[in-house]
């Protein structure tokens, strides 16, 4: 095959906490200074919470005493506008002077360890801070601070972040809500912000969280995913993968529907980078995570109503605003309620290639979804207004899943092709059809087409667009 996604081949298959309870709030509100490009470090992987020996809990207690002395004797505010490397040396040299005070049986990694958890502690966010450096996880998921997951190369497993108490978690908490200049308290229990390298964070206390405080942090990555990278990866055929590129640039409407952490949004990302550089889009988000590969791009972000519960700005609100602001393509980072109406009016008037996200099972629940969320509106409008706005606005439905053993995969791409009748007929272009299971739990299967030819094509040949007739054979696997 000719295409540029043909020639990618797939690749071969104990920390520690510390108090600070003595601390100030106000000590812990600046933002850690971070390097930019910081070395990975191992979290704890998945194991049970291991016995303190007595030598053991010498040192911790040995931490706390520590870190008490040094917010006595260091001017915290000066010290956290340091570089990380002068603030580790300064750090190492007073550690270093009290472990030798206090004759504490330490050798050099164990000693780097102990000034490595100090900064953490007293800059960052204390045992998520090598979490949050490690490559290899995405989500992190907190129930309570004896109760931890986190999500290591696609796959959600138990491991021990050693918070000393509910207490230590929450002032993390609380200083993660801080930074991004929101609240969280037992007036206002729940938090949903973006972090300042991006990531996503959600958080709840009590009385919300009944165990404890809860804590979701979907991990924001710099090096995005393009579209060749999810072939090489095994997450969508080439075939399909030029379908969609070309689909893009034709201006075809798109929603992308999954469940939680399937990959909506960088499969988003990816298909972005096939929109012309001569258009503008406006993307509009809740907690921005988009990051298109376009030149000509304008983002906004919802805000939550502040302590009087004033000064809300919705998707809704944003969307109606974007419409005046000369968009060719709106993107919606989900779709998720009234503002459906809004966007579909955007995408029926001028606004084709316009793309969102929603969470949905099956393309046809995706289609459910939406005319849920219509109803939502208000509106005077019939089952059958509703399903004709839908189909007139949606050209493909592209549907993600994450498997049991932890592959994420495009397991259907569907055109939507009209109406008959009160019913929105579609057909399924391409599909994963899985084959079977390996004995180490792994997922085998194939994408392959259904042997329809979508009607889309027609769109593409007048605008001098081709597709190879033979990526749409039934039967044949593709590869």
């Amino acid at each position: 095959m000719s295409n540029r996604f043909s020639a990618i081949q797939a690749p071969d298959e104990e920390l520690d906490f510390l108090d600070n309870s003595s601390a100030p709030e106000s000590e812990n509100s600046n933002q850690p200074a971070v390097p930019e490009k910081p070395e990975p470090v191992a979290p704890a992987r998945p194991s049970s919470a291991p016995d303190v020996s007595p030598s053991r809990q010498k040192i911790l207690d040995a931490k706390v005493k520590l870190h008490r002395k040094m917010l006595e004797e260091f001017n915290l505010v000066a010290l956290e506008q340091l570089p990380r490397d002068q603030l580790v040396k300064e750090i190492h040299k007073f550690v270093s002077d009290y472990v030798n005070q206090e004759r504490l049986a330490l050798n050099n990694a164990e000693l780097e360890e102990f000034v490595g958890t100090i900064v953490d502690e007293m800059t960052g966010l204390g045992p998520l801070e090598p979490l949050m450096r490690d490559p290899d996880i995405n989500d992190i998921l907190i129930n309570g601070h004896e109760n931890c997951f986190a999500e290591i190369k696609g796959v959600l497993q138990p491991i021990v972040i050693p918070f000393k108490d509910e207490a230590h978690l929450t002032r993390i908490v609380q200083k993660i809500v801080a930074n991004v200049g929101r609240r969280i308290d037992e007036s206002n229990p729940m938090c949903d912000a973006r972090m300042a390298d991006g990531s996503r964070f959600n958080a709840a206390i009590r009385p919300v969280s009944i165990d404890g405080p809860l804590v979701s942090i979907r991990k924001f990555s710099e090096d995005k995913l393009s579209l060749e990278k999810l072939v090489e990866f095994r997450a969508i055929a080439p075939q399909m993968a030029e379908v969609m590129e070309k689909a893009v640039a034709a201006r075809m409407t798109t929603i992308i529907s999954g469940g939680t952490g399937t990959g909506k949004t960088t499969m988003l990302n990816a298909l972005s980078a096939f929109i012309s550089p001569k258009e503008r889009v406006l993307t509009i988000e809740d907690a921005a995570e988009l990051v298109l590969q376009i030149p000509h791009v304008g983002r906004m972000e919802t805000r939550p109503p502040n302590n009087e519960g004033n000064g809300e700005i919705k998707q809704r609100d944003l969307v109606k605003n974007a419409l005046r602001m000369r968009p060719d393509r709106v993107i919606l980072g989900e779709v998720r309620g009234e503002e459906a109406f809004d966007m579909l009016q955007a995408m029926n008037t001028g606004h084709e290639g316009s793309m969102a996200t929603i969470h949905a099972n099956t393309p046809r629940d995706a289609i459910s979804r939406l005319e849920q969320m219509l109803g939502m509106t208000g509106m005077p409008m019939t089952v059958q207004s509703i399903r004709s706005q839908i189909s007139g606005a949606i050209h493909l439905v592209v549907q993600l899943t994450r498997l049991a053993d932890g592959q994420r995969k495009v397991t259907s791409i569907a055109e939507i092709t009209g109406m008959e009748g009160d019913i929105i007929q579609m057909q399924e272009i391409f599909q994963y059809k899985r084959t079977g299971l390996t004995d180490e739990g792994k997922i085998v299967g194939h994408f392959e087409a259904t042997g329809v030819r979508p009607r889309f094509l027609e769109d593409l040949v007048s605008m001098g667009i081709s597709v190879p007739g033979d990526y749409f054979e039934p039967g044949i696997a593709l590869e």
